[in-house]
């Protein structure tokens, strides 16, 4: 064979791929220039300068925050929500690793994947709000209080997100090629799922804890004594829901690694989770509706905030929870998938009522964040999302490795 400059090409050369054109510098660069790439690279360069501004002039260059308001956006969304649809990694892998739903098995390395990384980002959210961010430790290990919900809420946090990373470490060593310690890693499974509900059971709770000692400042018709089991019951809806909504952007983003699903039984799964996530919510909106009775708060509906509150348990508990029930009943998937969509709104809405919206609700100068916290919290997503994806791309988290054995 004569290759373009006259001369012979032998096999040896063809099997090398020598012959093979390579691209240019350029047009590898020009392959990153996607618009994913493109709008995360704005966003980084105008994060970084707001990063060290922040870091360099402290809180309150870049913050509205005060004494009266010291907890704002980076609590209410970053560490509120974040551990919320984070929820996903404990609820899946209770389903296949305690309930036994073996069918399940190929959406729990999404989710523990997601939980991981959004409970590592609720750190480095946390890292932002402290004025003194080295001092992050200390609640554990100088002068606990074993009685402060920040003592538990620390902790948990702190172990369950190694749990995590141990529960993701499979995927890890089968991409390194660790044998052995995937082995190890894969023995060690049913304990860490167990350690980690109970872990997920503790801070989830005592997240809504934390607002048991602000009656006077949280508006009535979001406080209750309640608010523990309430902030739990919503983790888990908000899990399933961030399970559904991220299998289905996966399947968008990454078609390469899930070609090989059967389409039929994954949209068997998303109808079980529709049918689980109508569960939960029609109990998390009876238990909302209690709460309420136990306050009798009735008068307050005729208020602005009252309407607000209806907006919230009709449009984004109530609504999410039929329109699983009708999807499930007659298999609609793309219903699953809004009213999952839907849900995740709604505990965002309802995380942000409790901690910024609701909260001094009386005062006269309300706070309202400023723009540099809001272009923190889009970076802290955006470079989430980008770790995502580096991940997915080069483990084995939405495909089995066919040297392995699947992990049940």
């Amino acid at each position: 064979m004569m290759n373009h400059a006259g001369h012979m090409t032998t096999s040896a050369t063809l099997l090398r791929g020598d012959w093979l054109p390579r691209p240019s510098v350029r047009g590898h660069l020009r392959s990153y220039v996607t618009p994913f790439n493109v709008v995360a690279a704005a966003i980084l360069c105008i994060g970084a300068p707001v990063t060290v501004n922040r870091f360099v002039n402290g809180l309150a260059a870049t913050t509205n925050l005060t004494d009266d308001v010291p907890w704002g956006l980076w609590i209410g969304f970053d560490v509120l929500c974040g551990v919320a649809l984070a929820a996903g990694g404990f609820v899946m892998a209770a389903t296949v690793h305690l309930f036994g739903l073996r069918e399940y098995q190929p959406l729990v390395r999404p989710a523990i994947l997601t939980g991981f990384l959004g409970y590592f980002f609720v750190v480095i959210g946390l890292m932002y709000d402290l004025g003194r961010p080295w001092r992050l430790p200390f609640p554990m290990v100088y002068s606990p209080g074993v009685t402060s919900v920040m003592f538990e809420v620390a902790w948990c946090v702190a172990l369950y997100l190694t749990v995590q990373f141990l529960e993701f470490c499979p995927a890890i060593f089968e991409w390194l090629g660790l044998r052995r310690w995937r082995a190890w890693a894969v023995w060690l499974t049913t304990g860490l799922t167990v350690f980690g509900v109970l872990l997920s059971t503790l801070h989830q709770s005592a997240l809504g804890g934390l607002f048991l000692i602000a009656p006077g400042k949280l508006h009535p018709l979001w406080y209750s004594p309640y608010l523990p089991l309430l902030f739990f019951a919503s983790a888990v809806a908000a899990g399933i829901a961030m399970v559904i909504v991220e299998s289905m952007l996966s399947h968008r983003v990454f078609r390469s690694h899930v070609e090989h699903h059967d389409e039929r039984q994954m949209n068997r799964l998303v109808l079980g989770l529709g049918r689980a996530g109508a569960i939960v919510l029609m109990a998390y909106f009876c238990m909302k509706c209690l709460a309420f009775a136990h306050e009798h708060g009735w008068h307050l509906l005729r208020t602005p905030y009252g309407y607000w509150w209806l907006v919230e348990m009709l449009g984004f508990i109530l609504c999410p929870c039929m329109m699983y029930a009708i999807a499930a009943r007659r298999g609609l998937v793309w219903l699953v998938r809004v009213a999952s969509v839907v849900t995740v709104l709604g505990i965002v809405l309802n995380r942000l009522n409790v901690s910024i919206i609701a909260y001094r609700w009386d005062a006269a100068r309300r706070y309202v964040p400023d723009w540099q916290e809001f272009v923190i919290t889009i970076t802290i997503v955006t470079t989430g999302l980008i770790m995502f994806r580096w991940i997915v791309n080069r483990m084995p988290v939405l495909h089995d490795d066919p040297r392995y054995e699947p992990v049940h």
